[in-house]
């Protein structure tokens, strides 16, 4: 366990984290993981998040020793769009699970990156999840980007939060959509009952903004791009399903009975677009249609 005291000098108030990240080598993103976990005290009483320092103050700052990863390599062939020191652009199929949990310790996203990484990889978000910026559902298919070290993850991550990244979908939805193109805007929270499931909701729900556009239409099916404004979890499906349009092959959201060939969603994380972080050029990712997409849409426009 690492130990570092600092004493705030200063005239007005100053953000805990801000502080830290400044008088150390700390990221200011893992020193709010610090503080949370009580790692963190000022004047010798735990520290709260919201901490505000005033002159004086004395800030104890405890570092648990790095634990060893948990996730194993495995020599998983990865689908690359991209890779430079800083970040990948992966292609992830439909089927693979992006980081280890309960059920799922390997054969993972995670798993395969380590493999190709090594210990490349940022460790911002723990030993289960190096690397990973953002995360599609495992019967998603399409590209997401994986840091590789903690200045890129923190620049990335930025992006994400205020929400610059370009992101574009394609899926096939149930149905005959309306309008050929349109907007939802509609807060998504945890389902009251559900608990493993979100929903629309203005209780303990955060703003959600999902744009499509009608690709084309067949009987009973649309084809539809869909671009996220915001970025929560299950947003495209719970959107869709809240229009009264599930994601075709939604076992969770559409209809009981599901379409077995498809094997889950039929969604796929197109177009991938943002600032590099040590370049500061945009950057812009497309990739083709998964083979199980294309056979979908071929069945459906008989």
């Amino acid at each position: 366990m690492q130990k570092i005291n600092l004493t705030f000098l200063g005239e007005g108030k100053k953000r805990l984290d801000v502080f830290i990240a400044e008088n150390t080598e700390i990221s200011r993103t893992r020193a709010q993981g610090l503080i949370n976990d009580g790692m963190v005290t000022v004047n010798g009483k735990t520290a709260d998040k919201n901490c505000k320092l005033k002159n004086n103050d004395e800030i104890a700052v405890e570092i648990p020793k790095p634990r060893e990863y948990t996730a194993k390599p495995q020599n998983i062939p990865l689908d690359i769009a991209y890779e430079d020191e800083d970040l990948l652009v992966v292609n992830k199929p439909k089927d693979m699970v992006v980081h280890p949990a309960a059920g799922n310790y390997e054969g993972t996203l995670v798993n395969a990156l380590l493999w190709h990484c090594g210990d490349s990889l940022s460790g911002i978000n723990g030993v289960m999840r190096p690397g990973i910026l953002h995360r599609i559902d495992k019967n998603t298919s399409g590209l997401l980007i994986v840091a590789k070290n903690d200045f890129a993850h923190e620049k990335l991550a930025e992006q994400i939060k205020e929400h610059s990244f370009t992101r574009e979908y394609e899926a096939v939805v149930y149905g005959r959509l309306k309008t050929d193109e349109g907007t939802v805007n509609a807060p998504i929270g945890r389902h009251p009952v559900r608990r493993k499931e979100m929903a629309v909701t203005d209780k303990n729900s955060r703003e959600a903004i999902t744009h499509y556009k009608v690709i084309s239409q067949f009987d009973g099916f649309s084809h539809i791009r869909l671009k996220l404004e915001t970025g929560r979890t299950h947003q495209i499906r719970v959107h869709m399903a809240y229009l009264g349009h599930p994601v075709a092959g939604d076992d969770v959201y559409g209809p009981k009975k599901v379409i077995k060939s498809l094997g889950g969603q039929c969604l796929h994380a197109k177009k991938i677009g943002f600032i590099h972080p040590r370049s500061n050029k945009y950057l812009e990712f497309e990739s083709e249609l998964p083979k199980y997409f294309l056979q979908f849409l071929e069945g459906i426009s008989k």
